[in-house]
């Protein structure tokens, strides 16, 4: 930015003297960022020194987009405001669908219980005490027919966090919506799909590793050429964040999953500007207020040029970072857990100066429970009150330009281009994966933070400094023994019930095309159709993917 040398020597001593007679001594504390980043304790244009404006920061909407994939930003349309809802039968999710649709909300988004997110099925002896408590079960059709109920899905756009049966419920989507009389070319929407991230992070998986993408390449190229409105893929930081990773290892990992899916589908032979447009990210917005929006500036940055220099992207629309975010669940304290909306609040704050496309803000009470209505009403209002009263929104990018944040994002960048040089060493992602170094890497940076809360070198309040002894006194959302046993019943019921000759016959065919290794979607939504459940579904395409047990790493 400073490109006279005399203009840079005369701010070097101006800042010099104000440092030496002005600027005093700091208090005892540690002055870093959530991630450990150093701080200094003054930004100027001494830390640009070397930043190209019109090709670093530029203008929103315009290429390498650090400022916004837009041109008018939220001036022009408000952020999607998505709350993640699922919990028991797809009954009770979808009353909890429309009291959130006519409280505001403008896009739906859901959660599904740990049987459903692992392909087994609600009467598995494996699903036992899981049915319905981390989120919605889905054993079938029947039951998506029953969740989006009342709602019309061309016009609702659809969020869903689902990763390792992401075709199958990708298919049950479109079912559904042909039987509204909707067309899959009318679907709006996003599907999570990033397996990637599970060996990662979250583990949840179903097939190995290459198998896993392969079949994320199947919902690429079958949404690319039958479902144009909808993503058919979340890559996804957030679960990254969550189990622990710094928000340069956020960054840098969530990236590099998406540079694999890229080069996956370049191999299956698509043109990268056929399916790069609908290609979307998944970031989590932690309690760091600056670090965070830098992270978000650094990767709109990176994408746009790793698209364009690197995979040769013509369109600009593959350019573009689309990104949902959703405020930090590790942040929040089961300790004064109304703290939890300041939390929440700020973060959500963060999201939208950062450029957010749509956003999820956490209820107070998610660390205790499934949130109960109230809390998520309050979540809700948070991006309201942000949206209507704050006046963030009124001009675009209003923190693009400071020292602090510029520098910040510059280090963003810098931290996952090294992690990009770290990783292509190791051969890639899938052999990171195998070798470990993702998982020791967030480990780490895990194991630093918990070290520095217990040292209080870091403060979490309620935590380890100011502190209460009064007991937590909010409603919290229980779910009744009987959502399970309800659940099992009616998806015994149906498997008596169906055209078995269908349900065998369309599943052969499941098996026969993954053994041919061709595109599974259409086979998955024929099976889907005849009303195979999930774990049919899931287990048809194993009897040839395999199963997947990790390494132990030391």
């Amino acid at each position: 930015m400073l490109r006279d040398r005399t203009l840079h020597e005369k701010l070097s001593e101006e800042y010099d003297t104000w440092k030496r007679r002005r600027y005093g001594k700091d208090r005892d504390a540690r002055f870093t960022t959530l991630s450990d980043q150093p701080i200094a304790p003054l930004y100027t244009p001494l830390d640009l020194e070397n930043q190209d404006v019109a090709g670093d920061i530029g203008f929103p909407g315009q290429y390498p987009y650090t400022r916004g994939i837009y041109g008018n930003m939220h001036r022009g349309r408000e952020w999607t405001m998505r709350q993640f809802a699922g919990f028991g039968t797809a009954r009770d999710t979808n009353e909890r669908f429309h009291y959130l649709l006519d409280h505001g909300m403008t896009g739906l988004s859901v959660a599904f219980d740990n049987p459903t997110l692992m392909g087994i099925d609600s009467d598995s002896p494996r699903s036992l005490g899981e049915v319905g408590r981390t989120g919605v079960a889905i054993d079938s059709l029947a039951d998506m027919e029953v969740l989006f109920g009342g709602i019309p899905l061309d016009h609702v756009s659809t969020s869903m966090t689902i990763n390792a049966p992401a075709a199958i419920l990708l298919a049950m989507y479109v079912a559904v919506g042909e039987k509204q009389g909707v067309a899959a070319e009318q679907l709006t929407g996003t599907l999570q799909n990033d397996i990637l991230k599970e060996y990662i992070a979250q583990k949840e998986w179903i097939y190995p590793p290459k198998a896993g993408v392969k079949l994320i390449v199947d919902t690429i190229e079958y949404a690319t050429r039958h479902i144009p409105k909808y993503n058919p893929v979340s890559i996804s930081g957030y679960h990254i964040r969550e189990a622990g990773a710094t928000a340069i290892q956020e960054l840098a990992f969530t990236i590099a999953d998406g540079m694999t899916y890229v080069e996956a589908c370049i191999e299956r032979g698509l043109e990268v500007d056929a399916f790069a447009p609908r290609l979307s990210f998944f970031w989590n917005s932690h309690i760091d207020f600056f670090e965070e929006i830098a992270k978000f500036r650094a990767a709109r940055r990176l994408w746009a040029r790793l698209m364009r220099e690197k995979y040769g992207a013509q369109d600009e629309k593959s350019w573009l970072m689309r990104f949902h975010t959703q405020t930090a669940g590790v942040s929040l304290t089961a300790q004064q857990p109304e703290n939890n909306i300041v939390r929440t609040a700020l973060e959500a704050l963060a999201a939208v100066l950062g450029g957010t496309q749509s956003l999820h803000t956490n209820s107070m009470d998610e660390v205790l429970a499934l949130p109960s209505e109230k809390a998520v009403e309050i979540a809700l209002r948070t991006q309201q009150i942000i949206a209507n009263e704050t006046g963030v929104i009124n001009t675009v990018d209003p923190l693009g330009g400071s020292y602090f944040v510029e520098a910040l994002t510059i280090r963003m960048e810098e931290g996952a281009l090294d992690y990009f040089a770290r990783i292509d060493e190791l051969g890639g992602v899938f052999p990171g994966i195998d070798q470990g170094f993702f998982q020791r890497e967030i480990a780490e940076a895990a194991f630093h933070y918990q070290q520095q809360l217990e040292r209080r070198e870091k403060v979490m309040v309620g935590v380890n400094d100011f502190c209460s002894d009064q007991p937590i006194d909010i409603p919290i959302l229980r779910i009744d023994p009987e959502v399970e046993r309800s659940q099992i019943e009616s998806v015994r019921r149906l498997k008596a019930t169906r055209d078995t000759d269908a349900v065998g016959n369309a599943l052969e065919s499941l098996r026969a095309a993954t053994d041919r290794d061709e595109n599974v979607m259409p086979y998955v939504l024929g099976a889907v159709k005849a009303y195979a459940t999930v774990q049919e579904i899931a287990d048809a395409m194993q009897t040839v993917l395999g199963t997947y047990r990790e390494p132990s790493f030391i």
